[in-house]
């Protein structure tokens, strides 16, 4: 035999190209068993009319196949997650940055209220501690009609907001309990 004879008739060159019928007999064995069980090789060798062993290869390289198909979907998957939790973090952190802002703006507002209540109950606690004075007589000169006018300097007299306000309205000072 030569050696053109010999590649004819060797199990090695023996394989037949598989038709689409066969392909598609496969390819539903597949979906339904990844795995090939030694039954269902010779199963589906003696239906489609092919040494166990190409079914077996075929079999082999459909599953490294489905494999890589797999992977490069999780991949794809992971790859569009990873995106929408960057593109949300993205997001967390201009919501972030947007209520720190806020919160310092406020902080600002209460330091400033609270220096204003400060300043003016220290303003207040100033005024019911040391008592009004001003420097009002009450001792008229004279009517309007002589040229007189009651008097804010003649006398300095300190009195009170009780006895000032007393002293505005013509009261006597005795007068008021």
């Amino acid at each position: 035999m030569d050696f053109q004879s010999q590649k004819l008739y060797s199990p090695k060159y023996n394989k037949k190209r598989l038709n689409q019928e066969q392909v598609r007999l496969l390819e539903r064995s597949f979906s339904a068993n990844k795995k090939l069980e030694p039954e269902l090789k010779l199963q589906l060798a003696n239906q489609l009319g092919v040494p166990p062993r190409q079914v077996a290869i075929w079999y082999q390289n459909k599953r490294a196949r489905w494999k890589t198909q797999s992977l490069e979907l999780d991949y794809n998957t992971l790859q569009v997650k990873l995106e929408n939790a960057l593109s949300e973090k993205r997001r967390l952190e201009k919501d972030v940055k947007y209520l720190q802002e806020e919160l310092r703006k406020a902080q600002e507002t209460m330091f400033a209220m609270k220096n204003n209540q400060r300043a003016n109950h220290h303003h207040h606690q100033q005024q019911q501690d040391q008592p009004l004075n001003y420097f009002v007589s009450c001792n008229s000169t004279g009517s309007s009609e002589e040229g007189g006018s009651s008097s804010f300097h003649e006398d300095h007299e300190v009195l009170q907001i009780d006895e000032l306000y007393a002293c505005l309205i013509g009261g006597d000072r005795s007068t008021w309990s």
